[in-house]
C-alpha cells in the first residue's frame, strides 16, 4: 500500500476514488511545522540557523500519516504546485523522519494542477524529487519574514505607543496607501471649461462636436480657464458660419483579455462581483477541490495560484472547437491565442486559471453551486473563452467642422461595433466604473466633405480637474502586482492584515488610511525609508527568485539584508521618544498642522500665547497638544477638519442661557471635546446632553435646551404593541426607539419635533433592514445531554456550531461536511468551559452596572504579593511584551507565498 498526502481533505477524498485501493490518500491539513512565535527561531549569528517545530494542532495529523506509514514502500508528496507547497511537503520529510517513520520508504513528489481523474493518473506516472531552490527560496523569504516582525515591530511599539506590528511588504503596501491620500490632500483642483455645439447637416441629420481650435490655433485643455474666456469662444463661434472640413473613417481592432492569473482574478472579481481578494482565494479553492457531479467529485478549475496566462495547447483546441459550435466559425481566429506573462518577477510555469473542462458551461453546473461559487466560476469560464474568440472590429469617424475664416474648429467623433467578436461573451471590467467605454454604438449621420454645417445651441460647461482616486482592493493589487511586490498568492493576506490592525479601512469600496496607519507609515519612512521602499521590496523579491531558480545562495541573500537592517535597528533603539516625535512632527507636518485660513502659524496654539503645539501619545492613541501642559489642556484629534473644530470649541465660551423654572438650577451650553452640549446641575445631579448637529449652537435658547434635557420623550404608544415611541439623544446621536429597535434619525429630522407618522415609518425601516435570520448548513443531531439540536451555520469568520446559546467556531482546516456530532459537542464544551467572551462579559458589566467585589487577599498571599511586587512587575511586563511579539508574527502568511 503506498501513501499520498494532500493538503486538504476534501482532495484527499476525491483522490483515493482516483487511484483505488493500492494507495491510501490523507491530508496534513497545510503546513506541519514553523518557527516558534518567540526570539531565537531565526538566528542570524549562527548563519541564519531556523529553528521550525511542529504545529501543536498538527501533531496527531503527522502521527496518523506515520501510521498510514507502516509497511509503505512510496510516499507521493501530493501538496499544492507552488511554492508553498514544496516547503511543506519539505516539512513533511523532516517532521516524519523525526517520528523515524521513513525508513525503507521511497519519496516522490508529484504535483496536480486540476483535480480531474486524468490529471490526476497521469501526474502520478511523472514523479521528481523535492526542488531544493523552490525550499531554499521559502526557508529565505521566511527567515527575512520573521526578523523584520520580530526586530522591527518591537522598536515600532516603544517608541510610537498604540502600534501594532511592521512587516516586509505590510508596511510597502500601507504606505502606497498612505502615498496616495497626501496625493489626494496637497491636490488643487483647477478649472477649465469645454465648448460644445450641435450642428445640423442639409439632410437635417444632427451631431454634437467640440471646440479644439480657436483663433486657428489648437487649444489646450487649460486654454479655456475661466467663464470669460468660454465666453469669448462662445462669442467666436456664434459670429461665425460653418462647413464640413474633413471626415476621416478608420477600423480599429480589440484584441480580448488574457485567462486569469491570481492578480487578475481578484482585481475582476472585485471589480464586477464584489469579492474581497480572500473571498475570491477561498472561493476559488472549493472551486479548485471540486463538486460531486455524477455521483464523482470533479474539480472545476485549476489551480488558483499562479503568475501564468499561458493555456495548455490542448485547452486551447477545447476553446477553440466550443467557440466554433457555439458561436459559428467566424468567431474563431484564424491562429490560437498566446499570452505572454508580463508581470514583474513572475514565477512557477503553471497554466492561467481556467475551467478543467471548457465544455462544461455554467449552465451546465449550475444546480451544482452555491451562488458565489456559480458566480466566480461563470467569471473564469467567460474570461478563458473569451481569450481564444477572434478580434472585435470598431468603425471609429472623426469629423472636423470649420469655420469659413478657418479660425474655429470643432471636433465630432462615433464609433459603432461592426464586429462584436470576443464582446459577444465578455468586456474586462475597469477599476473606475464611470470611465468604462461605451460599447453601444456611436453612430454619426452620413456626412460628407465640403458641406454646409448649420450651427444650433452653443453649450459651454465648466470642469474642475480631480485628485487621483483611493485605492480599491482591485487597483491596489494591481498596483502591487506592476511593481512587484510580494506575491499574488499573499496580496489577500496583506490587505487583511492592514485592515485587522486598523491601519486602513474601506469607505465606499476604497481603502484611507487611518491616523494609526499613517503614524506608522511616517515612522517607518522616517526611520526605515530604504526597507519600505517599493523599489528595494521589488528587487528583493527578484533576489528570491534568483534563489528560487538556483542562481543565488539563500544565506548570501540574507547576509547583504540583515546586516544593514540590524545596524538601522540598533540606532533607532538609542534614540528618545522626543526625537521620534520632532521627526514625526516634521514628516507629518500637513496632516498634523493643516495651514490655517487666517494664515495664523500652523503650529501656534489657539488657546495661550506661546504655546507650540505637536503630536502627543497617549493611552488611547495620538493627539495633538499644546506643549504648555499642564497650564494649557488644549487637545484635539489629528487632521484638517478635526483642527477647525476643536479650535473653534476652544475659542468658544460657556453660555448661561437661564433658570431652570422647575427646580432653579442653571442650565449652560458648554463645548467639549466632542461639541457643544447642554448642561444642569451640579456633582452627581449633573445632567448633559448633546446638541445635535443640525442645531446651531449660537441660536440656542433655554426652551430649547430644557427640552432636550427632558429627553427621551415619549412620541405615541405604538399601535400593535401599546408600548411607548420614543425619542432621544445617544452617543450614536439622536434617534427614534420601539422595546429593543433604535433607529437613527435622517438630516431632515428634527429629534424635539419628529412626529408619529414619521417615527412609525422609521422603525418600518428599521425592522426591514435588520439582517436576515441565518440559514442553517447543516444539522447534526440532539445534545446528549438534553436533546437539544445541534445546528451549524456559517458565519462572518467561518462555519460555527450553536447548541443554546453557546457558540463553536470549527477548528482552522476542519471541513464543515466531515465534522461529526461527537466533534461538535466536544467543541460546544471547550467553548463553554472558556466563560463569556470578553465583548459578552462587558455588556453584562455594563447592564448591571456594577462591578462584583473582588475577595480580600489572604494575609500571607498579601505579603507575598507586597515583597515580590517588583518581579511580578517584571513578570508582567516580559509577558506583555511576548505577547506583542506574538503578535507580530501572527499572520506570517502575509509574506509568505
Amino acid at each position: 500500500m503506498d501513501v499520498v498526502v494532500v493538503e486538504s481533505p476534501t482532495k484527499a477524498k476525491t483522490i483515493n476514488k482516483y487511484l483505488g485501493d493500492g494507495y491510501t490518500v490523507v491530508s496534513s491539513y497545510g503546513h506541519v511545522r514553523d518557527l516558534p512565535e518567540k526570539d531565537g527561531s531565526v538566528r542570524p549569528d549562527d548563519d541564519f540557523a531556523m529553528i521550525f517545530e511542529p504545529l501543536a494542532d498538527r501533531k496527531v495529523r503527522l502521527k496518523e500519516i506515520a501510521q498510514a506509514l507502516k509497511g509503505a514502500k512510496h510516499l507521493y508528496l501530493a501538496t499544492d504546485p507552488d511554492r508553498e507547497g514544496e516547503a511543506i511537503s519539505w516539512h513533511l520529510v523532516a517532521a516524519l523522519g523525526e517520528l523515524k517513520a521513513l525508513k525503507d520508504v521511497d519519496i516522490k513528489r508529484v504535483v496536480f494542477h486540476e483535480i480531474t481523474k486524468k490529471a490526476v493518473l497521469e501526474a502520478m506516472q511523472k514523479p521528481r524529487s523535492l526542488d531544493e531552490h523552490l525550499i531554499d527560496a521559502y526557508q529565505a523569504r521566511r527567515a527575512l519574514d520573521y526578523l523584520v516582525g520580530f526586530t522591527l515591530s518591537p522598536v515600532l511599539w516603544r517608541k510610537l505607543q498604540g502600534s501594532r506590528s511592521a512587516g516586509r511588504v505590510q508596511s510597502v503596501a500601507l504606505r502606497l496607501v498612505c502615498e496616495r491620500e497626501a496625493e489626494i490632500e496637497a491636490f488643487v483642483a483647477r478649472e477649465y471649461w469645454t465648448v460644445e455645439t450641435d450642428f445640423l447637416t442639409p439632410r437635417s441629420d444632427r451631431f454634437t462636436a467640440r471646440l479644439t481650435h480657436l483663433d486657428g490655433a489648437k487649444l489646450d485643455r487649460f486654454d479655456l480657464n475661466d467663464e470669460a474666456s468660454a465666453k469669448r469662444a462662445v462669442a467666436a463661434i456664434e459670429a461665425g458660419s460653418f462647413a464640413i472640413e474633413s471626415v476621416e473613417r478608420r477600423q480599429a481592432q480589440r484584441n480580448p483579455a488574457a485567462p486569469f492569473a491570481t492578480a487578475t482574478l481578484q482585481q475582476e472579481a472585485a471589480r464586477k462581483l464584489g469579492m474581497s481578494a480572500k473571498q475570491t482565494m477561498q472561493v476559488a479553492q472549493r472551486l479548485f477541490e471540486g463538486i460531486q457531479i455524477g455521483g464523482e467529485t470533479t474539480g472545476l478549475i485549476t489551480y488558483m495560484r499562479t503568475d501564468s496566462v499561458q493555456l495548455s495547447g490542448e485547452a486551447i483546441a477545447a476553446c477553440r472547437s466550443m467557440i466554433g459550435d457555439r458561436y459559428g466559425a467566424r468567431y474563431v481566429p484564424d491562429q490560437p491565442r498566446q499570452y505572454k506573462t508580463r508581470t514583474k518577477n513572475a514565477q512557477e510555469a503553471h497554466e492561467a486559471i481556467r475551467p478543467t473542462d471548457v465544455r462544461r458551461a455554467p449552465q451546465d453546473v449550475a444546480r451544482y453551486l452555491p451562488g458565489e461559487q456559480l458566480r466566480l466560476y461563470e467569471l473564469i469560464w467567460q474570461r478563458t473563452v473569451a481569450s481564444q474568440m477572434a478580434s472585435a472590429l470598431l468603425d471609429r469617424t472623426t469629423v472636423d467642422v470649420m469655420s469659413s475664416d478657418r479660425q474655429v474648429t470643432l471636433r465630432a467623433t462615433g464609433s459603432i461595433v461592426v464586429f462584436d467578436g470576443f464582446l459577444k461573451l465578455y468586456q474586462e471590467g475597469r477599476d473606475d466604473p464611470a470611465k468604462d467605454d461605451d460599447d453601444a454604438e456611436r453612430r454619426l449621420p452620413e456626412i460628407t466633405r465640403g458641406e454646409a454645417a448649420d450651427r444650433q445651441e452653443v453649450r459651454p460647461e465648466q470642469h474642475f480637474t480631480e485628485p487621483p482616486p483611493r485605492f480599491s482592493e482591485a487597483s491596489l493589487v494591481k498596483r502591487m502586482e506592476e511593481l512587484g511586490i510580494g506575491r499574488p498568492s499573499t496580496y489577500a493576506s496583506i490587505i487583511s492584515v492592514l485592515q485587522d490592525r486598523e491601519y486602513v479601512e474601506l469607505q465606499s469600496k476604497r481603502f484611507v488610511p487611518l491616523d494609526r496607519g499613517r503614524l506608522v507609515n511616517g515612522f517607518l519612512t522616517a526611520f526605515f525609508d530604504r526597507w519600505v521602499q517599493t523599489g528595494f521590496t521589488a528587487s528583493l523579491e527578484e533576489e528570491l527568485d534568483q534563489v528560487a531558480e538556483g542562481n543565488r545562495f539563500w544565506k548570501e541573500v540574507l547576509r547583504e539584508f540583515w546586516s544593514p537592517f540590524n545596524q538601522a535597528v540598533d540606532e533607532v533603539k538609542d534614540k528618545r521618544v522626543a526625537e521620534v516625535i520632532d521627526a514625526l512632527n516634521q514628516k507629518l507636518a500637513d496632516q498634523l498642522f493643516p495651514e490655517r485660513e487666517d494664515g495664523r502659524d500652523r503650529r501656534s496654539c489657539p488657546l495661550c500665547d506661546d504655546g507650540t503645539l505637536s503630536l502627543k501619545l497617549g493611552r488611547f492613541g495620538a493627539f495633538v497638544g499644546c506643549s504648555n501642559y499642564p497650564e494649557c489642556r488644549f487637545t484635539r484629534p489629528i487632521g484638517a477638519k478635526a483642527m477647525a473644530e476643536a479650535e473653534q470649541a476652544a475659542l468658544a465660551k460657556d453660555r448661561l442661557l437661564g433658570v431652570d423654572p422647575s427646580n432653579q438650577e442653571e442650565v449652560w451650553l458648554k463645548i467639549g471635546r466632542f461639541g457643544p452640549y447642554v448642561e444642569r446641575g451640579v456633582d452627581d445631579e449633573r445632567k448633559r446632553v448633546s446638541v445635535p448637529s443640525g442645531m446651531e449652537p449660537d441660536a440656542l435658547t433655554l426652551e430649547s435646551a430644557l427640552a432636550l434635557l427632558a429627553l427621551p420623550r415619549e412620541i405615541r404608544k405604538h399601535p400593535e404593541s401599546g408600548s411607548p415611541i420614543l425619542a432621544g439623544i445617544n452617543r450614536f446621536g439622536p434617534y427614534v426607539q420601539h422595546e429593543k429597535t433604535f433607529v437613527r434619525l435622517g438630516e431632515g429630522d428634527d429629534v424635539l419635533t419628529v412626529g408619529e407618522n414619521r417615527a412609525l415609518a422609521l422603525l418600518a425601516e428599521g425592522q426591514n433592514k435588520r439582517r436576515p435570520a441565518q440559514k442553517v448548513l447543516r444539522e447534526l443531531g440532539g445534545h446528549p445531554e438534553d436533546g437539544e439540536p445541534i445546528q451549524m451555520f456559517e458565519g462572518r469568520f467561518g462555519p460555527y456550531v450553536k447548541h443554546g446559546k453557546v457558540n463553536a467556531s470549527l477548528p482552522r482546516g476542519t471541513q464543515p461536511e466531515e465534522l461529526t456530532l461527537e466533534q461538535a459537542v466536544n467543541l460546544l464544551a471547550e467553548r463553554a468551559a472558556k466563560g463569556p467572551s470578553k465583548r459578552k462579559a462587558g455588556r453584562a458589566k455594563a447592564s448591571t452596572g456594577k462591578t462584583a467585589a473582588k475577595p480580600k487577599a489572604k494575609p500571607a498571599a498579601k505579603k507575598a504579593a507586597n515583597g515580590s511586587g517588583k518581579t511580578a512587575k517584571a513578570k508582567t511586563s516580559k509577558a506583555a511584551g511576548k505577547a506583542k511579539t506574538a503578535e507580530a508574527v501572527s499572520d506570517k502568511s502575509t509574506e509568505q507565498a
